[in-house]
């Protein structure tokens, strides 16, 4: 399956060329469905990019407690029905060098639509494009799925994910929550986007 943004083709679960510039190279990479056997390098990616991205949003205390083991066993990459959540990973040069996991809606309010769970690129990524084919991946197997609009979860403060995510379509909604999961009282904002 193909998606098309801006006239070109980004193939899904096959291999992505990115134009992006690394010193005077160009770079391939795999857009490809998560495995179980991805799961500690996926929570290795994970906790770092928590541990930068998130620095002076959560607290120092918390962000420093993160443990890879801890979140490798809760991802669960087993093959599964429509209805379970999708990881797919941008993997450069054999590693993982992002993920993004969808599925359907969470929120009550919202039971047609699909969500964005997890958008997650490492720092040395940032600015590579791989959030841009990630994320075009997610809204394809969400469209794939027969949802036509999603949402996502954001920390308020997270001003360059909210960047992002505006700079691709997806608008704030006007629903807020306050997360205390964190050692501190963290609002969040939902943004909403139609996928077509």
């Amino acid at each position: 399956m193909k998606q098309r943004r801006e006239g070109r083709d980004i193939p899904i679960g096959t291999v992505a060329l990115f134009r992006k510039r690394r010193g005077l190279r160009y770079w391939v990479m795999e857009l490809r469905p998560a495995e179980p056997a991805d799961a500690m390098e996926v929570a290795r990616l994970h906790v770092r990019t928590w541990q930068e991205a998130y620095r002076g949003i959560i607290p120092d205390e918390y962000l420093g407690r993160l443990r890879a083991e801890d979140r490798a066993a809760r991802y669960d990459f087993a093959a599964g029905g429509a209805r379970k959540l999708f990881t797919m990973l941008a993997v450069e040069s054999g590693k993982v060098a992002g993920f993004a996991t969808t599925g359907p809606s969470g929120q009550a309010d919202l039971p047609e639509h699909g969500e964005l769970y997890a958008l997650y690129v490492g720092p040395e990524w940032w600015g590579s494009g791989i959030g841009a084919a990630l994320m075009l991946s997610a809204r394809g197997r969400l469209r794939k799925l027969g949802f036509r609009s999603a949402a996502l979860w954001v920390f308020a403060a997270n001003e360059r994910a909210r960047r992002f995510y505006e700079i691709d379509g997806w608008a704030v909604d006007g629903v807020q929550k306050t997360d205390p999961r964190f050692g501190a009282d963290l609002e969040e904002v939902r943004y909403q986007r139609v996928l077509d």
